[in-house]
């Protein structure tokens, strides 16, 4: 007996995988739209992946932004540097906002976040 293999798509349609022409990778995965065979990205529901994973990558660099800021403000020190630092990691998650293609959506990952996972 065999078994089919489905995907299914960000509005929960389905298709049999083995008939479905799929993009060349799984980055926005949960983005995919199906028209018909074909299934795309759907460019407004990968920016919001795209600015969750941001938001996940920041998380531990603010946190420990946090304690360099405390520390500075504990010895008196200059905390401009790190004011700066962590107002780009609040404006990250926006990096992705003027893409219009998924290629320049993933080249869009903010270098303060660290290594891009595209």
């Amino acid at each position: 007996m065999a078994v089919n293999t489905y995907i299914v798509d960000k509005d929960g349609n389905q298709i049999d995988a083995s008939t479905a022409t799929v993009p060349a990778n799984r980055d926005f995965r949960g983005a995919w739209v199906l028209n018909g065979s074909v299934i795309s990205e759907d460019l407004t529901k990968a920016k919001e992946i795209f600015a969750d994973k941001v938001r996940e990558a920041r998380k531990p660099l603010l946190e420990a932004l946090d304690t360099d800021f405390m520390k500075a403000q504990e010895t008196s020190a200059s905390t401009t540097a790190i004011v700066a630092s962590k107002q780009a990691l609040r404006d990250a998650p926006a990096a992705g906002d003027s893409a219009t293609t998924m290629a320049e959506l993933k080249a869009a990952w903010p270098s303060c976040c660290g290594d891009s996972p595209y």
